[in-house]
């Protein structure tokens, strides 16, 4: 309000008005800003259950026991050179 009033000129700062002392917050403690954000996190957490569905949701549940095919050819790849000089295929350059 006092934004307004400065901008088009009614008044100055100077002049306590009505809304001076309502409209300033007291500040928060690290008490209420943590208990907040805990708040909003688990608002967040509801609201993302309530837009997924069960299947997703129980494929991120278990997403860290899913399989996982081997690589293929197993660990040593052509350009490896250590196979070589471990006993490889026993041909000379």
């Amino acid at each position: 309000m006092g934004l307004l009033r400065r901008l088009l000129g009614g008044g100055s700062r100077n002049e306590p008005g009505p809304d001076d002392d309502a409209a300033r917050p007291s500040p928060a403690t690290s008490d209420e800003i943590a208990a907040d954000e805990r708040a909003h996190e688990l608002e967040l957490l509801r609201e993302e259950q309530a837009r997924l569905g069960d299947l997703v949701l129980r494929q991120q549940r278990y997403a860290d026991r899913s399989w996982v095919p081997p690589k293929q050819g197993g660990e040593r790849r052509a350009d490896d050179v250590d196979g070589e000089a471990s006993g490889g295929t026993g041909r000379s350059a």
